[in-house]
């Protein structure tokens, strides 16, 4: 289980990202759309780690809503 961060873009597609795997980020035309891409990436970063026999980070990101 991973945790990401999905914002609007300013192109105005949704930008998906996981922190915990640095550089595994996505995007897609809807939430659902980049929901399912971002699933795609982490499962191949994570498979590549394994294939290269690295170690698979383990999720640590924590996340607040900060008012302003």
């Amino acid at each position: 289980m991973r945790q990401v961060v999905l914002f609007l873009g300013e192109d105005g597609c949704w930008v998906v990202e996981c922190p915990s795997l640095p550089g595994c980020i996505s995007q897609g035309k809807t939430k659902e759309e980049a929901i399912s891409n971002i699933k795609e990436a982490i499962c191949g970063y994570i498979a590549s780690l394994e294939e290269d026999g690295l170690p698979v980070p383990e999720e640590r990101f924590e996340t607040h809503v900060v008012a302003v």
